[in-house]
């Protein structure tokens, strides 16, 4: 369905078949999705989408393959501590920029929870959970507290990947 043959790719009915996670998060938001999750205003929808994107660039791109894959995909014998920690402190710079737009905040793009919130929280699961040794960040950790009450983030962020590890 993708030609990249890569996840994640929807098809929705009869609209075309989507991949990129951001754009199928658009596509998803605008078609069922309402305020504040995707705002009708303009600006208050860039807003949300610049959380989103600067999310997706820096969080999730920075987390999965130079922390993630390397602490959970690959074998312990042939993983670089150093590497890692570099990885971890860069990382933890980004979230340090998310901290403190949490410090007065519910949620990353305002006080309600928005698709922001999915391009970000996703990542914070795994980073919470996986063995590395973390800075205090307690505006995040209370923002994955609060996300980790939702229903949806249980069932559907929340899932096991045991079957990733190395």
């Amino acid at each position: 369905m993708n030609l990249n043959q890569t996840v994640p790719v929807i098809k929705d009915g009869n609209a075309p078949t989507l991949w990129e996670s951001g754009a199928i998060l658009r596509y998803l938001a605008g078609q069922y999705g309402d305020d504040p999750f995707w705002p009708r205003d303009l600006q208050a929808r860039a807003n949300v989408d610049r959380w989103a994107e600067w999310s997706k660039l820096n969080i999730a791109i920075g987390f999965t393959g130079p922390v993630f894959w390397q602490v959970v995909r690959t074998p312990k014998e042939q993983q670089e501590q150093t590497r890692i920690k570099q990885a971890v402190a860069q990382l933890e710079h980004l979230l340090s920029i998310a901290n403190a737009q949490l410090e007065n905040r519910a949620y990353l793009a305002g006080d309600e929870f928005s698709l922001a919130d999915i391009q970000f929280g996703h990542v914070l699961y795994r980073y919470y959970t996986i063995p590395i040794a973390r800075r205090p960040l307690p505006a995040v950790a209370q923002y994955y507290s609060r996300l980790a009450q939702r229903a949806a983030y249980k069932a559907h962020v929340m899932v096991s990947f045991d079957k990733l590890q190395a």
